[in-house]
């Protein structure tokens, strides 16, 4: 298994993270997973190991108590934790975007406040941009932040939370007019507001109400909600870098390290794939031979080894794009759509490699079927990626005539 989704030029400290990580996930995550899965329940214990392990800080600077590792370093650990079990690499996408966001966009005091409490994995992290209406139109949102006085009134709903309920802090993106005369462009007249909150369901603070999880197809485990604003007060200290109608850009920064996240689960779950299908291949017998000696099934294998080392290949060029300080969206854009699709593809591979005992619950394979296809949509559809990489395409290669 480890011929496939190698890294070259990792540092010795980088390879101890891994081989932790990995240690932790064979023993802890996937022995247990798919039960966690089927009842849907939170895998705290789970959290708890990453949390002893300090994975919460893994990106936050070593000033604020965390381990100060790069953005490759994270994505990696995320493949690792994603081929456990694609939740658990949910729970810390979104601390890991918020805390992104604060170190790059925050002022000192909002680091000193959250940043060391994120780092012991006390504060747990959540970020919304999408509402029951909005879908991938970001410019549409309709909550709505009023200043009055020394603080804000915020009204409005979001959607599609993860870890909305077991989170304590969550960036919210809203509208907010102050300081921007009627006819600006709505990604300018946009603000991130850092609201604190109790972990939980109900009223969760004074104005503020976390309805309940989602049911979904998959991707169980981690909490998905919505948030409800119903005249929700915050200081002007709670502005994200402190001042107004920079939050689309914030934001949109910070699902450049999502996008990269979501590809780095792509890969980790595609390789699980791959190792469930190559194993049952030589296990299961017909026609009198295991069927990994049937050349459909090697074509099968070459194919889904191919996929899964070609998606690792781009999120690694992706992640290293971005800790470089270069602009990365069109290798992330790349990498998330490659990944996704990759995914879904190996995924499926090997559920006919499984035949009918694919479509059972016994069978680990059932899991990673419907998970795979919230790949697609989170943090940009397919779609959404191929309108990035077309204009950056176009940008990079202009005709000059």
């Amino acid at each position: 298994m480890a011929r496939l989704a190698q890294t070259a030029g990792l540092t010795d400290v980088q390879q101890e993270i891994l081989s932790t990580v990995r240690d932790f996930v064979d023993k802890e995550i996937i022995p247990v997973a798919t039960g966690l899965e089927h009842r849907d329940e939170y895998p705290q214990q789970i959290v708890d190991g990453l949390k002893e392990l300090g994975l919460f800080g893994l990106m936050i600077p070593e000033e604020y108590g965390g381990l100060g590792e790069s953005l490759l370093t994270y994505a990696l650990c995320v493949e690792e934790i994603a081929r456990g079990w694609m939740s658990v690499s949910g729970i810390i996408n979104t601390h890991f975007i918020v805390a992104y966001m604060l170190k790059q966009h925050g002022t000192q005091e909002q680091k000193d406040h959250f940043l060391p409490r994120m780092a012991a994995g006390d504060i747990r992290g959540a970020f919304s941009m999408s509402e029951p209406g909005l879908g991938s139109d970001v410019s549409a949102i309709t909550s709505k932040a009023v200043k009055d006085g020394d603080e804000y009134v915020l009204n409005g709903q979001k959607m599609w939370l993860t870890n909305g309920g077991t989170s304590s802090l969550v960036a919210v993106l809203v509208r907010s007019d102050e300081g921007h005369p009627e006819g600006t462009a709505p990604h300018k007249s946009m603000t991130t507001f850092l609201i604190e909150k109790e972990p939980g369901f109900g009223e969760v603070r004074p104005g503020l109400t976390i309805p309940g999880k989602i049911e979904k197809m998959g991707y169980k485990g981690v909490d998905t909600t919505e948030l409800i604003m119903d005249g929700l007060r915050l200081p002007a200290d709670r502005v994200l870098g402190g001042v107004t109608g920079r939050g689309f850009y914030q934001m949109m920064d910070g699902v450049e390290v999502g996008r990269v996240n979501v590809a780095a689960r792509g890969c980790g779950v595609a390789q699980r794939a791959f190792e469930l299908g190559v194993q049952y291949a030589q296990q299961r017998h017909t026609f009198g031979k295991p069927i990994a000696q049937h050349q459909a099934i090697q074509f099968k294998l070459a194919e889904m080894a191919t996929k899964v080392e070609a998606a690792h290949a781009m999120m690694v060029n992706a992640a290293r794009k971005k800790d470089s300080g270069e602009r990365n969206d069109l290798e992330a854009g790349m990498a998330k759509y490659l990944a996704s699709e990759y995914c879904k593809e190996v995924v499926e591979d090997a559920f006919r490699i499984h035949g009918g005992y694919g479509f059972s619950k016994e069978y680990e394979i059932e899991r990673l079927y419907r998970e795979a296809p919230m790949l697609l949509i989170g943090e940009g559809t397919a779609e959404i990626q191929k309108m990035i990489i077309g204009r950056r395409l176009l940008e990079e290669y202009r005709f000059q005539g």
